[in-house]
């Protein structure tokens, strides 16, 4: 591929630095973030949306507001793209569905992430693409088709962020606004070589609330942590159309970022003890991601979390939404669906509230096991998935035998069902040349601590990998 502008490659914090000095402009920068984004949409088929109007148009206003000393936030003039399942004011929000129609509401109102990033000055560059609904661990709907890996479009990108997880791989902005059900930041970014954070549950507000209930985490998707730390220092802030939200944060992401990983306690679960087959090239990665932390000071030790896999109550908790989802539709409407995501939904409307009820006590118990490891360890280190990117238009790795995308990620569910903060960190390439992660996860509210480990591994330059257009 051909290389990018060089204002393509850069991060928010430079973008940021350079508008300050004056060494270029927002106009500058987010035309160079468009002509990313079209060379991700030719690529891998990133967006579902590009407006290029609408963001110079942003671009120019944030020039002025350069131009007066006057920015409106730490992220004015920054590029950003958006999930296809957030709300965002002028843009159609269709969620990877023929179900929603462009003309069928106002979209005059923006998801709270979405408002924090617009007061603070951010530009928007269009809509990343998604299953349908966000239904499933890859990105391929009938509405927008297949997402392809930025580093071979015959690969999938993962999913349900896959679009913003290819377009930040391929130079369309620095940074990414994703939602995370089971997985759902992290196996994109991790099949796409960049950053991604799911934060603990509440941390950033949402809205409208997801029919997936509380599994369903709006997190960052950047090219490195410190941008993510960024991020979540804006998306953060309080909104009142969240209930279930946390209270303010305590101090600042950004800041946590310079404290030491020293003396931190990890432990490093190669299979979180279960029979998963992780990939020889994935399993090296990682654990020589984690000597990276041993080295710099931290205490490390393999050891596995008390925990059994809860994917049957995984599957009760996600495919009951999933039947919510589309309870409205008539017979017609059910035909336009992803036929995967209608298989799901069948199987979710047999469910009765006993059969809830049962997985909720199975999560509750899980949330609990966790929460009394993590007295112990600070840190719970695993691969993010098992293996790497495999064909672009399946579901599961063809040959495999599984049936659910769920089979081919344990280790992300879990920590959806726990409301943990997890990040995946870009920490090699397999014998193919495509992207191995790492994952880190923390007790709950430990959103800082999980970053500050993250931030170490690129600081000590155990997540650098060859850019997708290189």
């Amino acid at each position: 591929m051909t290389a990018p502008n060089r204002l393509a490659t850069l991060s928010a914090r430079q973008l940021i630095d350079g508008y300050a000095a004056g060494a270029f402009s927002p106009v500058e920068a987010v035309a160079a973030a468009l002509e990313r984004a079209g060379a991700a949409q030719e690529r891998s088929n990133a967006f579902a949306l590009i407006d290029a109007e609408g963001a110079l148009a942003g671009a120019r206003a944030s020039e002025e507001r350069w131009r007066a000393g006057r920015p409106a936030g730490p992220v004015d003039g920054v590029p950003v793209s958006v999930k296809d399942l957030l709300l965002a004011q002028g843009l159609p929000t269709l969620r990877g569905s023929l179900t929603l129609s462009p003309d069928g509401a106002a979209w005059d109102e923006d998801a709270p992430s979405v408002a924090r990033m617009r007061e603070a000055g951010a530009v928007f560059l269009g809509k990343t693409t998604t299953p349908e609904f966000g239904w499933k661990g890859v990105t391929d709907s009938p509405r927008n088709g297949v997402t392809g890996n930025p580093y071979d479009p015959s690969r999938t990108a993962g999913g349900s962020s896959g679009g913003s997880a290819a377009a930040l791989a391929l130079g369309a902005g620095p940074l990414s606004l994703g939602t995370d059900g089971g997985g759902s930041v992290r196996i994109p970014a991790s099949f796409c070589g960049v950053f991604a954070l799911k934060g603990t549950y509440g941390r950033v507000p949402l809205y409208p609330a997801s029919p997936f209930g509380t599994l369903s985490h709006v997190g960052p998707m950047t090219r490195d942590v410190a941008d993510a730390a960024l991020m979540m220092d804006v998306i953060s802030a309080p909104d009142p159309r969240d209930w279930s939200q946390l209270g303010p944060a305590t101090g600042s992401f950004q800041a946590a970022l310079a404290e030491p990983v020293a003396g931190l306690r990890i432990a490093y679960s190669p299979t979180l003890g279960w029979d998963v087959p992780v990939a020889p090239d994935v399993a090296a990665a990682v654990r020589s991601a984690v000597e990276t932390l041993a080295a710099l000071g931290a205490h490390v030790e393999e050891a596995d979390p008390p925990i059994a896999d809860p994917v049957e109550a995984f599957h009760v908790l996600w495919f009951s939404g999933a039947a919510r989802v589309v309870e409205h539709l008539d017979p017609a409407g059910r035909e336009l669906l992803d036929p995967g995501l209608a298989e799901i939904c069948a199987l979710g409307a047999r469910y009765g509230a006993l059969d809830y009820l049962a997985a909720v006590d199975t999560r509750m118990a899980l949330g609990t096991a966790m929460g009394r490891f993590h007295t112990t360890y600070d840190l719970l280190v695993t691969p993010t998935l098992p293996g790497t990117a495999f064909a672009a238009d399946a579901e599961v790795p063809p040959g495999s035998g599984l049936e659910r995308w769920t089979g081919w990620t344990p280790f992300t569910y879990p920590f959806n069902m726990t409301q943990q903060p997890a990040a995946t960190v870009p920490c090699g390439l397999d014998r193919d040349g495509l992207p191995i992660g790492v994952q880190l996860i923390a007790a709950r509210h430990e959103d800082a601590l999980v970053l500050r480990a993250s931030h170490a591994l690129y600081e000590a330059g155990a997540a650098k990998i060859p850019a997708a257009w290189g």
